[in-house]
């Protein structure tokens, strides 16, 4: 590769100059919640997304009444997100990966569907959805056992809530919590959190090391459906910008990697990585 540097972004950049960047190239891919958007499940940060306030580390473990709304939230939200299904921006890269041209997958989603669509290498980047980890044993378990201890605990519960949001790491707004009962490790009477990476905690430095690794290994980067707002993701697109690899970000809307990108395209994951995936030539085909 080539030495470090910072590409200059065509901020109004074309399909055409995407596909004239990525073309032959090997690719990491880092996506977010943009690529889930057209399954049903909304992002945080997209320019017609509601304003919201993330949930931290230090709130979920210090607050009980914080906590118990937290899961109730989550109960809801978590059989929507059971419920969804891979939308044409997941099976396109899937696609790629089959063909050679994706190398794997860094994602900051939590829903799997990158999994469900049939990619095989996937950096689940802050977490999975459908597991649930003991903070003082460390014992995982499925999310759907934790299910079924909830719909014993608190019987009749979902079905009695109306006001509902869902939200995408697998919450759902309610107002009626306070008689939620949160259910306790069945092993150690521990505190259980979703495995998934909150704000103010960090993502695993294994898991970190890994993506660095895929990036590393491939010849370009392509970012796709993220606003690259937390530094969890944007430090691989400065990685890739520095190691000499062309960065290409697509995106509704602007975001804090673009000043990394040899090309931006303000335009929808689905039908973007759609006419990528019938478009690209695998590395081979153009050497």
């Amino acid at each position: 590769m080539s030495t470090a540097h910072e590409a200059v972004p065509m901020t109004a950049g074309s399909l055409a100059d995407v596909v004239e960047v990525l073309a032959g190239h090997r690719l990491a891919v880092l996506t977010g919640a943009g690529v889930s958007t057209d399954s049903g499940i909304p992002d945080y940060r997209g320019p017609d997304s509601p304003p919201r306030t993330p949930m931290t580390f230090q709130q979920f473990t210090s607050d009980e009444a914080f906590r118990r709304h937290y899961w109730a939230r989550n109960h809801v939200g978590w059989r929507h997100v059971h419920r969804t299904m891979p939308n044409a921006g997941h099976r396109a890269l899937a696609a790629l990966e089959h063909r050679g041209v994706v190398t794997g997958l860094i994602t900051q989603n939590v829903d799997l569907l990158h999994e469900a669509a049939g990619s095989r290498h996937v950096i689940d980047l802050h977490g999975r959805y459908d597991r649930v980890r003991c903070l003082s044993c460390g014992i995982v378990i499925s999310r759907a056992e934790l299910a079924d201890r909830l719909d014993t605990l608190n019987p009749g519960f979902t079905a009695a809530v109306a006001d509902i949001e869902i939200a995408p790491d697998a919450d759902a707004v309610i107002e009626q919590t306070s008689h939620f009962v949160v259910a306790a490790c069945s092993a150690c009477g521990g505190m259980l959190k979703p495995d998934i990476v909150y704000f103010g905690e960090n993502v695993p430095r294994e898991r970190v090391e890994r993506a660095y690794a895929l990036v590393d290994a491939a010849d370009a980067l392509l970012v796709a459906g993220s606003s690259l707002t937390v530094q969890s993701g944007l430090r691989f697109v400065r990685h890739a910008a520095q190691t000499g690899r062309p960065v290409v970000v697509v995106n509704r809307g602007a975001t804090r990697g673009d000043k990394y990108a040899a090309v931006t395209l303000d335009a929808g994951t689905s039908e973007t990585l759609t006419d990528l995936a019938e478009t690209l030539p695998t590395p081979a085909q153009s050497r």
